[in-house]
């Protein structure tokens, strides 16, 4: 089973998000369950939703204490969280960031890290920091998990309030081109 916990900030979408890839994962003909949290729900206050999926069915409906991978749909999150709390060793960390690896404080855990500066593509697109669709398209490139067809599918299914199809297609694409992803060499501990 892989488990992804998706990191954000009220009004990004970080549920959203994590409704989205299960849609595609299930389209692709794996079972996934998608888990918000729900706690203050604020706008910019700290958000997580959670993800589980595997090729048979999924009994587990508990938060994800240790996740895989972390999507990060916010820059500044982690200095009011710890996103990498009880991440697995050789984990994964999908974040949006303008910064190169090198300027990142990355949890030793992390074997995998892709960065997509998914604030600035929504800003071009939305005219508002809204992440959510462009960190599926970044999650899509850096995991390979699923494929941006079946996202792209996904979001034709939802129901979009604030932004119309075409963007979130455009985000979606543009999160996925513009997505590096880095692995990371750790030493063994002597």
């Amino acid at each position: 089973m892989y488990e992804l916990r998706i990191h954000g900030r009220g009004g990004q979408g970080a549920v959203l998000a994590a409704g989205i890839l299960a849609t595609a994962l299930i389209e692709e003909g794996r079972f996934a369950v998608a888990i918000p949290q729900f706690g203050f729900e604020r706008r910019g206050a700290p958000v997580a939703a959670y993800l589980r999926f595997d090729e048979r069915e999924i009994r587990q409906l508990t938060n994800i204490y240790h996740p895989d991978c972390v999507l990060c749909i916010d820059p500044t999150v982690a200095r009011a969280v710890n996103i990498f709390d009880g991440m697995k060793d050789a984990g994964m960390l999908v974040q949006t960031s303008a910064k190169a690896l090198g300027e990142l404080n990355v949890a030793p855990q992390v074997a995998t890290v892709g960065l997509c500066d998914a604030v600035s593509l929504a800003l071009q697109i939305f005219k508002r920091p809204i992440t959510n669709t462009v960190m599926l398209g970044a999650f899509s490139r850096a995991t390979g998990l699923v494929s941006l067809d079946a996202l792209k599918r996904a979001i034709q299914d939802s129901n979009f309030r604030d932004a119309g199809l075409a963007q979130n297609m455009e985000a979606l694409e543009r999160g996925h081109a513009g997505t590096t992803v880095h692995h990371i060499e750790r030493k063994a501990a002597a």
